[in-house]
């Protein structure tokens, strides 16, 4: 689904909506008080968010997971697979596996490291421990009470932050705010704070302040024409990122999230850039479920995590590394 223009403010429709909000949010916190939480053998570090949609958690995961294993950690990614047929634990391979096994994120983050799908969280962590793992990264699961979190990381959009502050289905949240930052560790703030985040945080987290930069390989897509289409919750950021390159955007189409492409939308999207001497384009969690006739055609705008402040990011990963050791993980 692609994130509803209402969740944003507090109209008429999220009003409506409140009733089936108190049911969602009494049946989710019931849910999280009865399940059984296991500790993994591994430390296992969550970057989740409070929201539906996304808020940049693969992203800030494969960086995390980066300067992880950059400082000698065996870091293994752990993911639902959200999108995908197999229930796991599965270790993914790129090679054989597409979107419609593992999800489109499985497939990103196990380009940088190996990555388990698992819709039992306990069981992957422990299949990456017998895989060698010594800290595993979760994409996600910040709700999910099933799995003992050595360290919890809350992602939050800078422009978009908790919405309307409304549950679903009447507002982006999965939980009320207090109580899902309540159980972070700390909080990472994607883009220019416009949503007032610092201000709603519990005193003793800071968050930290990162954005998104195109990756140095997608830097000849700045200034050129394109046709832009993502199936992400909220495609106008990759739009918005574009005309920050300098790119004419000829058509900007959205699609729901986790869209499955069909070879003919895809097919009427080139046919259109190519008319309009238009290169197309797309995000990288798209391209991963593109037709493969279209793998070559279609260009991907890659991006990166770049910190406002580097200094505090190795801080947050020497927390990390030190809660690890307490739980038995490290190098």
């Amino acid at each position: 689904m692609r994130t509803p223009e209402f969740w944003q403010r507090d109209g008429f429709v999220a009003r409506a909506l409140g009733p089936l909000s108190r049911v969602y949010g009494a049946v989710a916190a019931s849910r999280r008080g009865a399940a059984e939480t296991v500790t993994p053998p591994i430390p296992v570090v969550c970057v989740g968010n409070l929201v539906a949609g996304g808020a940049g958690k693969t992203p800030v995961a494969l960086a995390l997971g980066e300067r992880l294993a950059g400082r000698g950690h065996a870091v293994h990614f752990l993911s639902r697979g959200y999108g995908g047929r197999e229930k796991g634990p599965l270790l993914v391979d790129p090679e054989r596996h597409g979107a419609a096994d593992v999800g489109d994120e499985p497939l990103l983050l196990a380009r940088i490291a190996p990555t388990w799908v698992s819709a039992d969280r306990p069981a992957g962590a422990a299949a990456a421990a017998d895989a060698g793992a010594a800290v595993a990264v979760m994409d996600d699961g910040h709700q999910n009470a099933s799995i003992d979190k050595a360290y919890s990381i809350v992602v939050i959009d800078g422009a978009y932050g908790f919405g309307n502050g409304r549950l679903l289905p009447a507002g982006p949240l999965r939980e009320p705010a207090a109580t899902g930052l309540a159980r972070a560790d700390a909080v990472i703030a994607v883009g220019p704070d416009e949503a007032g985040i610092a201000e709603m945080l519990p005193d003793r987290i800071m968050p930290l302040k990162a954005d998104f930069v195109p990756r140095p390989d997608s830097a000849d897509i700045a200034g050129r024409r394109v046709v832009a289409f993502a199936g992400i919750a909220r495609p106008e950021k990759f739009f918005r990122t574009l005309s920050k390159l300098g790119c004419e955007i000829e058509a900007a189409k959205g699609f729901p999230d986790h869209r499955r492409f069909r070879e003919a939308e895809i097919s009427i999207l080139v046919r259109t850039a190519n008319a309009a001497g238009a290169i197309p384009v797309t995000t990288a969690k798209d391209s991963v479920r593109l037709p493969s006739a279209f793998r070559d055609t279609v260009r991907v705008l890659h991006v990166v995590l770049e910190w406002a402040d580097e200094a505090a990011a190795d801080t947050l990963v020497a927390e990390i590394e030190d809660r690890a050791r307490l739980r038995g993980g490290g190098p």
